[in-house]
This record gives structure tokens, sequence and C-alpha cells, in this order.
């Protein structure tokens, strides 16, 4: 064989391995030598920077917000002698890094968007141990790690992730006003609806089609229910007004706070189009619960009044914020001792806010905004003794103060062109989606100093 048909062989050899996917799989081995002897910090530029890089985009695709994202990549670019500019959007990145003499730029993006508070947390502890004996790692032996990271399997199987989800709806059905008959109901429908998103998901189903089949399985599940119950025990039709919890699995929770954190920071691109993206997975989740309702007559009124006294409501309603936000984090993967931890927190933080709506009567977000910043309080107290990302337990603890029935409610009504009507529940749920985050803010600038600095 001659040398230009070896060249040729070894050409075909390679392009066999590239992804055949819309979204082509980056080859990260093609960028660096699995030198299990050489430093990292003594590597070419190119390999160096492909460290950052991949690092960056790891983080990006778990749900953590772009100013975490920059702090890790300039961790390890530190450490490799190396400085790191970097521009964040949802699920892309665009990187340069600069040695003494020469510079590498590079733009990744992402197939699609997550969160996987699991995976952001071994990457923080990762980083952390980068921080202290980075340059003394070899190339083979980083991206090792970040193998075994990227390549870890989740804690839960589909079942127990709907059972979370079925178990965070119905205790955000009591939340909101709900009884048993709801609870029951939001339970069955919250259960199916969201095993069907993550079996989707599993088949990487797009996006649309995954949130309009789940939140439709999610309605009639709880329709279907209903009617059993009315069949068999004669439940009143009223209690058909809790379809709309077993929807609220749906709620794009860690997007919308993750927006605020980083349009605080001025991180405008990657703020607007996590903003952007939760008001898609809102807008979709919405018309399709709203169509049906149309087709089998459903009705968002108000909830039956539980004859329960302030005492007994203030205190059913620790151990509900707890389920709902226990649920919702082993949505995120998060494991049990992390998901107790943010349930903790969310008691605490969401009876809060509830209470001062009831018995002070102040405005619902500032209420939000007093329960997001005891949230963030005692988020840092517990980072300071356990080592657990502070964004893995914060937003999941005030997820459940997200107002998605207000936002349902909001489209329902314009759907049947009450605009009035609407617009005013799209204002209070603005209203509280705009404290929340402020909330988190204010306990990030009271406790972290990085974050209370520009530079």
């Amino acid at each position: 064989m001659s040398k230009e048909d070896e060249l040729l062989s070894e050409e075909f050899q390679h392009t066999t391995h590239l992804s055949k996917k819309h979204h082509m799989a980056i080859p990260w081995q093609d960028f660096f030598t699995n030198d299990n002897f050489t430093p990292a910090a003594e590597a070419n530029l190119v390999e160096r920077a492909a460290i950052v890089g991949r690092i960056g985009l790891m983080m990006l695709s778990y749900g953590t917000g772009a100013w975490r994202v920059r702090d890790s990549m300039n961790i390890v670019a530190r450490r490799l002698n190396m400085t790191c500019s970097v521009d964040i959007g949802l699920v892309s990145l665009e990187y340069t890094c600069m040695d003494a003499h020469h510079s590498y730029t590079q733009a990744l993006a992402l197939p699609s968007t997550g969160v996987n508070t699991t995976k952001l947390s071994n990457m923080e502890r990762f980083i952390n141990d980068f921080d202290e004996r980075g340059d003394r790692m070899t190339i083979g032996e980083i991206h090792g790690h970040l193998e075994r990271i990227a390549h870890s399997k989740g804690n839960y199987t589909p079942i127990q992730v709907a059972l979370a989800s079925a178990m965070a709806c119905s205790a955000f059905v009591f939340l909101l006003g709900g009884g048993p008959v709801e609870m029951l109901c939001s339970f069955i429908g919250a259960g199916l609806g969201n095993y069907i998103r993550r079996k989707m998901g599993d088949r990487h189903i797009t996006l649309f089609a995954g949130i309009a089949v789940s939140v439709a399985v999610a309605c009639l599940s709880y329709l279907a229910c209903l009617t059993l119950l009315q069949m068999g025990f004669h439940v009143s039709s009223r209690h058909e007004a809790g379809y709309i919890g077993a929807m609220l699995f749906i709620i794009p929770g860690f997007p919308f706070i993750t927006s605020g954190l980083d349009l605080s920071k001025l991180d405008m691109r990657s703020g607007l189009e996590r903003l952007a993206y939760s008001l898609v997975i809102v807008v979709v989740a919405t018309v399709v619960g709203w169509a049906v309702a149309m087709v089998v007559h459903l009705r968002p009124e108000n909830f039956p009044s539980l004859a329960l006294s302030p005492l007994v409501y203030m205190l059913l309603r620790l151990p509900a914020s707890f389920c709902g936000v226990f649920g919702f984090s082993i949505m995120f993967n998060s494991t049990p001792k992390m998901a107790a931890l943010a349930g903790v927190i969310g008691a605490v933080a969401n009876t809060t806010r509830l209470e001062l709506v009831d018995l002070t009567g102040v405005p619902a977000g500032v209420a939000a905004f007093v329960g997001a910043t005891i949230a963030g309080l005692l988020a840092w107290v517990v980072k300071r003794n356990v080592r657990h990302p502070q964004i893995s337990i914060t937003v999941p603890s005030i997820v459940i103060m997200i107002p998605g029935l207000y936002l349902y409610r909001a489209m329902y009504n314009i759907g049947l062109t009450s605009i009035s009507v609407g617009a005013l529940w799209v204002t209070k749920a603005i209203m509280i989606i705009i404290f929340l985050p402020l909330g988190l803010i204010t306990a990030r600038i009271l406790t972290d100093s990085k974050w209370r600095h520009n530079g």
C-alpha cells in the first residue's frame, strides 16, 4: 500500500468515528493525549484549553447558572497558567484561553438542557480538588474523572421519579388550598404524567412533544381518577379544580430562578435565554392544559374551603412544604440527603411565606421575597457544614413558591378572551416570580463576598 493510500485509510477510519447526531457529540479524545505522566500544567495550550471548555460545558449541562460556570472555568484556567474569557448562554458557550504567547478560542454547544444536582455536586467537588492540586494532575487523570462524572447513571428509576413528582404535586395542591380528593387525583395524574415525560426524555424526544403529551396525560388521568371517585363515592364535581395541580411538575423552576441570578450579575445572554426557555415551557404547558380543559369541560375554579383552624393549617403546611420540596429535589436527581436538606429549608421558608400572607396581609410578592431570603440564608448555613452546591439546595427549596396556578389561570382566561382577568393573574404571577430571585440575590450578597463584587 502506498503512503497516499495509508493516509486516506487513516482519514477514513477517523471519519467513521464522527458523530451521526444532529448535534454532533464532541470527540474530546481528539484534544488530548492520554498521558498519565506529564502534569496538565505542562501540556500544550490546546489540551489545557480543552479541559477548561469541557468543564464549563459540563457545569452548564447540569443546570447551574452562568456565574458558577465562569467561576469554575476560571479556577481551572488559573491552575493551568491561563487567562480565560467566556460568554455563556443557555446551551452554548464561547471562550478564549490565553497564556503568555498564544490564545485559543472555541465555541461549544449542548443538544439540550436539564438539571442534575448530583452531577453538579460531583463537579463542584472535583473543582475544589482541582483548585488544590490540579496543576499536578495529568491530562489522562483529569479526563478520566470527567468521564466518570459524565457517564454516571441517575439515582432513580422512572417509577421513582414519577412517585416523587406525584408526592410533590399532591403536597403542592394542599398548599394551594386543595383537600384530600384533589391531592389523591393530583398524585395519580402527576405520577403518570411525569412518568411519560421521563420515558420520552430518555428516548430524546423533542421538548415540545414531551411537555404536550405529559401534560395531557396528567390532566386526563386526574379527570379519570375523579370520575371513578364520583361513581364510587359520589364525590362533588367541584373537586375538578385540582386538575391544575396534576401538571405542576412541568414548572421550570431551575431556569426561572437562575435567569434572575444571571441577570443580577449582568450575564444578560444567559439570563435572557433562560427566561425565554422558561416561558416557552410555561406557554406550551398552559396551552395544552387549556386545550384539554376545553375538550373535557374542566374549569380552574377555587378549591372548596377546608374546615381547618389557622394553627392546624400552619402545622400541616410544614410537612406539606417538606414533601413538595423533597419531591422536586428528587426530580432534579438530588441524593436523598441533599433532598432532605432542601426539604427542611423549604418547609421553614415556604410556611413563613404563606403565614405572612394569611396573618399579616402583606402582598404575595413581598412574602415571596422574605421566604426566598430565608431559604438563601439557611442554605448558606447548611453549605458551611455540608459539601453540597448552594444552588442545589436553594433553588429546589423555593421552586414550590413559583405560582404555577396563577400562570395557568392567566392562560386559561386569555384563551377565553377574558383579557382583563388573564392580565390580573399574569400580574400576580410576575410579581412573585420577580421577588423570588431577588430574595436569593439578597441572601447571596449578605453571605458571599465573591458574589458581592463585580470584579
